[in-house]
């Protein structure tokens, strides 16, 4: 998703432009790897430092239920990353050290879904955490 996917969405569900909202959204443009709100809250105190992680986790709560961002729970904490192309299914690897992701095109539930007839399906996530080549070398 890019910047102006989301400014459509949130304008679209009647939802101001605000500077923090700028910054968060532009935070995790410029970003493509999972982030926590205290990644959002380190990067806004530079410009904004009275910003309070309820602020934080209220537009991220936000941009997740409309589907701008998408989550995960890594270490028991939230991360957050702006949503991938959603026309296109996918899942992820997911770096535990620095938040990297890489896409994984081929989806498990084509193998799964043998052992499960009768069954309706109906979501699934599938996620695959490690490190990437970059924090194995360093």
């Amino acid at each position: 998703m890019n910047l102006k996917e989301a400014w459509q969405i949130l304008q679209k569900n009647e939802l101001k432009r605000t500077k923090n909202r700028e910054v968060i959204l532009e935070f995790f443009a410029d970003n493509d790897r999972y982030l926590t709100a205290s990644d959002v809250k380190d990067f806004i105190e530079e410009n904004n430092p009275n910003i309070s992680f309820d602020t934080i986790y209220r537009n991220l709560s936000t941009f997740t239920e409309l589907g701008i961002l998408e989550e995960t729970e890594l270490t028991g904490e939230r991360h957050f990353r702006m949503h991938c192309d959603p026309g296109v299914h996918h899942h992820h690897f997911i770096c535990t050290l620095c938040g990297i992701t890489k896409n994984i095109p081929q989806c498990p539930m084509d193998l799964l879904s043998i052992n499960l007839p009768n069954y309706e399906i109906e979501a699934h996530k599938f996620e695959v955490y490690g490190k990437c080549p970059g924090c194995i070398a360093s």
